[in-house]
C-alpha cells in the first residue's frame, strides 16, 4: 500500500511507536486494567502490540498510569518500554511523558491507543508512506467515518486530503459536528516534529486538558500541513465498557470465522462457534454448532468437531473426530485418525493414531498406543492429592468399561483388561488383566430379602 513516490530513506527509518494506556478505564468496572481485558482469549493490547510487530519497530513505549504494574507485568516481557503518567491531562500530555524514552532517537513515530486494538499493520504502513510523500505533510492523521459518528472528535478537511481543522466534540460547533469524517486520535509525524511541537500545544479548552490533535493548529502555525488516511471504521473501535468490550468481542469472531470458512473450514452454524486468537484450523475440517476453542489450539486437516465440546490447549491431528460433549484441556494431543466421543475429558494425554475413546472417559497424564480402545467409564487415576502420575498403554491394548487404572501403571501392548478392573500393577503384553473381587451367587437371596422387607412394611 505504500506509493512509488514514497523516498526509500523514509520507509528505512526507525520507526517509534507510542501507545497510551494510562486511561483509569473506570466504565470497565474492573480490577483489571482496561486494555487487559481480552479479546478472544487476548488481551486488547497485546493484540495491538502483535501488529505493530509487523512493522518491526525500533522502539516500543507504552504509556501508563493507575494500575500500571498489571500492564508493565504484560508488556515488559516484550520488550517494551513503559512510561508513567502520573495526572491524566490528556493525550498530548501522555505522549509528552514518552518524550524521554525517545531520546537519541531519529525517525518517525505513531500514536497509537492500548484500548483501539484492531487498527492493521497495512493502514499503519500507509500512514508512514503518506508521512514520507512529495508534498512533505508534517502530521498523517488516521480518520474513519463510522455509522454513527456520535461523540467522536471531527476532521474538517481542506483541499484533498489536507486536514483543515481537528476539533474534539465537546468544543465543536453544530456546523463542526454535521460533519461525517472523525479522528481516530492515532496519527504519524517524525520525532523531531514531535519534540518541537509538544511543548507548543495548549490546555485552552472546556476540559482544560492537553489534546493530541492540537499538534495539526501548531504544525499549521509554521506553514506545515496535517493531512488525513482514511482507515474502516472498526480500526478505530475504541473499547471503554463491557459493552463495547462485547461489541468487539463479536466483531472479532465474526470477521475470524469468515476468514476460516473462505480458506476451507466448514462452520455448520457460524455464529455458534468461538475462536481463539491463535486458534489454527486447517481447510476440510469441520466444526459442528457450539464449540468454544480456548486458546492454543492446532487441528489438522479432515477433523471433525462434534457440538458442545470445548477444546483448549490441544493438538488434534488429521481425520480425528472429536465429541460430542468432549472436553479437551491443555497437553491433549489426539494423533491420525484419533476418536474421543461423548463426555471424554483428556489432559496431558497423548492418544495415538487410530486410537478411540469413545464415551464416558477420563484420560490424564496418560499415553496411549496406537490402534488402543478405552471403554466406556474408564479413567487414569493419575493425581495421589501431592503427585501426578502416568499411564502407559500399549498399542492395540483393550480396556474393559468402567475400569481404573491406577498411575504409574503401564498396560502393554495388545493386552486387555476386564471391565470393572480397578488395575494397580503393570499388565504385560498380549495378557488378560483383571482385578475385581471374585463374583459369587446366593440362590433364592433376593427372594427371601423381599419377604423380609414386604413384613417390615406392613407391621409399619
Amino acid at each position: 500500500m505504500t506509493s512509488p513516490d514514497t523516498p526509500a530513506a523514509l520507509l528505512a527509518a526507525p520507526l517509534a511507536v507510542i501507545i497510551l494506556a494510562a486511561g483509569q478505564g473506570t466504565r470497565m468496572k474492573s480490577a483489571t486494567h482496561k486494555v487487559l481485558h481480552p479479546i478472544a482469549g487476548k488481551p486488547m493490547l497485546l493484540h495491538l502490540l502483535d501488529t505493530v510487530a509487523a512493522l518491526s519497530p525500533a522502539r516500543e513505549i507504552v504509556v501508563v498510569g493507575k494500575g500500571r504494574e498489571q500492564v508493565e507485568a504484560a508488556v515488559l516481557p516484550r520488550g517494551v518500554r513503559t512510561a508513567f503518567q502520573a495526572d491524566q491531562l490528556g493525550t498530548a500530555h501522555a505522549v509528552a511523558q514518552a518524550l524521554p524514552a525517545l531520546d537519541g532517537f531519529d525517525g518517525n513515530v505513531l500514536i497509537l491507543y492500548g484500548d483501539t486494538p484492531f487498527v492493521g499493520a497495512d493502514t499503519l504502513r500507509s500512514m508512514i508512506a503518506r508521512l514520507g510523500a512529495p508534498d512533505a505533510p508534517g502530521i498523517v492523521v488516521l480518520t474513519h467515518t463510522p455509522p454513527d459518528a456520535g461523540a467522536y472528535g471531527r476532521v474538517i478537511l481542506g483541499a484533498g486530503d489536507r486536514v483543515a481543522k481537528m476539533v474534539e466534540y465537546k468544543d465543536a460547533s453544530p456546523a463542526e459536528r454535521s460533519a461525517t469524517l472523525c479522528n481516530s486520535g492515532m496519527m504519524a509525524l517524525s520525532a523531531a516534529n514531535l519534540r518541537r511541537w509538544m511543548p507548543l500545544v495548549g490546555n485552552d479548552n472546556a476540559a482544560k486538558e492537553y489534546y493530541l490533535p492540537d499538534l495539526v493548529t501548531v504544525a499549521a502555525g509554521e506553514g506545515i500541513a496535517a493531512v488525513a488516511v482514511e482507515g474502516a471504521p472498526i480500526e478505530a473501535i475504541g473499547i471503554n465498557s463491557r459493552a463495547e468490550l462485547a461489541a468487539a468481542e463479536a466483531e472479532w469472531q465474526q470477521r475470524r470465522r469468515a476468514e476460516m470458512m473462505a480458506a476451507g473450514v466448514t462452520l455448520i452454524d457460524a455464529p455458534s462457534v468461538w475462536l481463539a486468537a491463535d486458534t489454527v484450523i486447517a481447510a476440510d475440517v469441520t466444526i459442528e454448532p457450539n464449540v468454544f476453542f480456548g486458546p492454543g489450539v492446532t487441528i489438522a486437516s479432515g477433523a471433525t468437531i462434534r457440538g458442545f465440546s470445548h477444546i483448549e490447549g490441544a493438538t488434534i491431528g488429521a481425520n480425528c473426530e472429536v465429541g460430542p460433549f468432549a472436553r479437551l484441556r491443555p497437553g491433549a494431543v489426539m494423533d491420525e485418525g484419533a476418536k474421543v466421543g461423548n463426555f471424554v475429558e483428556m489432559k496431558k494425554a497423548r492418544l495415538g493414531p487410530g486410537a478411540k475413546a469413545n464415551h464416558l472417559t477420563y484420560l490424564g497424564d496418560a499415553d496411549v498406543g496406537a490402534k488402543a480402545n478405552i471403554g466406556a467409564g474408564t479413567i487414569t487415576c493419575n493425581y495421589d492429592g501431592y503427585f501426578k502420575y502416568r499411564t502407559v498403554i500399549g498399542e492395540g491394548a483393550f480396556i474393559g468399561s468402567n475400569s481404573a487404572l491406577v498411575a504409574p501403571v503401564t498396560i502393554g501392548a495388545g493386552a486387555i483388561v476386564g471391565a470393572g478392573s480397578v488395575v494397580t500393577k503393570d499388565v504385560e503384553p498380549d495378557a488378560l488383566g483383571i482385578a475385581r473381587p471374585e463374583q459369587k451367587g446366593l440362590a433364592g437371596w433376593a427372594k427371601r430379602f423381599r419377604g423380609r422387607q414386604t413384613a417390615k412394611k406392613e407391621i409399619s
